[in-house]
């Protein structure tokens, strides 16, 4: 196989700002995508793809990380470095470079790619000894925010571009790379930015000198979750895919109660040790993470909820996501989205969201929650409150 020997990097340093407020807690990587962390499917995806040594770069929040995987991982051995301040990709990867000997597979921890994403860069780099870097690439009709690719006729990259906003025929760059070991002094020669090393301008360090970098365009998944309404399509993304946990496009734990009377509308994941009360409606495109219980003729629809949850009976959940431990109250009302959403100083309008419930937020019940609300972590939210914009974590909520 092209991955045989290839020791991958996967850069999880990183906080993930732009997901606050459940990144207060833990990592992006380790934010839910179905109700497995992000990063445990690009482990499973790398594996799959013939995958054998994995070194991991760590950094905010490692010891969530470390804690959870171990030093191994479905029998293949992690190697942790970590990257004492997140002062860039580039610095993120200068930081592995004593564990890597030869051409290595780079991909980012928070980003699903699956396996054949992974094959079609390494299967390219192989049959193209003159390259330095192989880019895995997907054809996308709108990159803005992203990195744009131009792409020569022969597979050579000409150009690279972050946030691209002429209209020349970009591929996105998805974010899967095997690079020879000249990918560290171009980190180093590169001018920093801002202060930070980037791996990009790493490359673009490589092209500017002449050398040989290929892209393919794969027909590969491709996911990333940038700001709290992504994590929904992510999770949805897996049911499409049907690799939810590996077993198709559902999956309820032999460990979960569902009574009787519910209804469970597929496609839908349920964890360990859930239960769903009598007369409650969950799915479709619904995660439950382990613990979670749903009450009576509650309804829950197009919902990513985490471990420990608690949602009320008579309680509608449309568009949400929560974190862990969250409370959500009998006759509490989250209509879904679209909603206008606070992300740090941006407003972004109309996004399909109805709300982000972070770690802790005990909502007492018969609440409304206007599309768009995020709310911070242990906020309690008193009953009968309306909720709209973003509450800060720890505010109490008074109706």
């Amino acid at each position: 196989m092209s991955t045989e020997g290839l020791t991958a990097v996967v850069l999880a340093a990183g906080e993930g700002t732009r997901l606050r407020p459940l990144t207060s807690n833990r990592p992006k990587p380790m934010l839910p995508a179905a109700t497995k962390p992000i990063l445990e499917h690009v482990f499973d995806q790398l594996i799959d793809s013939g995958i054998t040594n994995i070194t991991v770069v760590v950094g905010y929040g490692r010891n969530r990380v470390q804690a959870h995987f171990g030093p191994t991982y479905r029998n293949v051995p992690l190697t942790y470095v970590t990257q004492e301040k997140q002062l860039g990709t580039g610095h993120a990867l200068l930081a592995a470079e004593s564990s890597v000997d030869g051409p290595c597979l780079v991909v980012y921890g928070d980003q699903l790619v699956d396996s054949r994403l992974i094959e079609d860069v390494a299967t390219t780099h192989d049959a193209n000894p003159g390259s330095v870097a192989t880019l895995g690439l997907v054809q996308q009709s709108d990159v803005t925010g992203y990195g744009g690719v131009i792409l020569d006729k022969d597979g050579r990259i000409s150009d690279l571009v972050e946030d691209p906003t002429d209209d020349r025929n970009y591929r996105l760059n998805a974010g899967v790379y095997v690079v020879e070991q000249d990918i560290f002094d171009a980190i180093r020669a590169a001018k920093p930015r801002t202060g930070e090393h980037s791996f990009i301008d790493g490359i673009s360090e490589l092209l500017e000198s002449d050398r040989e970098v290929r892209g393919v365009v794969s027909d590969g998944v491709w996911v990333d979750a940038t700001y709290p309404w992504d994590l929904l399509d992510v999770s949805f993304e897996l049911f499409e895919e049907g690799i939810v946990d590996g077993e198709g496009s559902s999956a309820v734990s032999s460990s979960a109660t569902v009574h009787e009377s519910a209804v469970i509308r597929e496609p839908v994941v349920i964890d360990a040790d859930c239960e769903i009360g009598p007369g409650a409606v969950v799915g479709p495109f619904v995660c439950l993470g382990a613990n979670a219980t749903v009450g009576s003729n509650a309804v829950v629809e197009h919902s990513v909820v985490d471990a420990d949850t608690r949602i009320g009976q008579n309680a509608t959940v449309i568009g949400c996501v929560t974190g862990v431990g969250v409370t959500v109250g009998p006759g509490t009302t989250i209509p879904g989205g679209p909603g206008d959403v606070r992300v740090g100083d941006r407003v972004f309008e109309d996004e399909d969201l109805g709300a982000l419930l972070a770690d802790r937020v005990h909502d007492q019940g018969g609440i409304t929650y206007v599309p768009g609300a995020i709310v911070g972590s242990d906020t309690v939210v008193e009953a009968g409150a309306t909720v709209r914009g973003t509450v800060s974590e720890g505010t109490e909520v008074r109706s």
